[in-house]
């Protein structure tokens, strides 16, 4: 019969020369950072969804016009800005601690937070890159293929 370990039972460190722990003050205010994040997440998103379904006709006047016409006020930038820099800090914390509760070896665990890392890294510079260098009428556009409220 095979026994399984006690899953609250705290870990035993993993031997080596010049280990340390890394759980201390960071993981206490990881988990701060989660709670504090998870609520101002909430209020964004029913902020965002409140807009973008109960402000005019529901989703299907979501379009590029209404996407161009809220960008084109600055208080929507960075409302979008932050909502998208704290979910993907607050889900990128989590999947951390996923990896660092189930990931057993050192080198997976490396490897696999690299990967978190990179994706991070990736979705947060062109998610701002798209915020904040989108433009509904770029200059010298054919006009055929300008949205009406432009000026061609």
């Amino acid at each position: 019969m095979t026994t399984i370990a006690d899953p609250k039972a705290p870990r035993t460190p993993r031997p080596g020369p010049g280990r340390r722990s890394t759980r201390g003050n960071t993981e206490m205010y990881g988990w701060l950072f989660m709670r504090a994040s998870g609520v101002v997440l909430v209020v964004l998103i029913f902020g965002h969804l409140f807009v973008n379904l109960m402000q005019g006709n529901g989703v299907k006047s979501i379009d590029f016009g209404f996407v161009a016409g809220k960008w084109a006020n600055p208080l929507w930038q960075v409302w979008d800005l932050v909502m998208l820099w704290l979910a993907m800090i607050h889900g990128s914390n989590g999947v951390r601690t996923v990896i660092n509760d189930y990931a057993e070896k050192d080198r997976t665990r490396l490897v696999l937070k690299a990967l978190l890392y990179l994706a991070f890294v990736v979705v947060v510079v062109l998610g701002t890159l798209v915020i904040f260098t989108f433009d509904p009428c770029p200059p010298n556009s054919p006009a055929d293929l300008l949205p009406s409220f432009c000026t061609a």
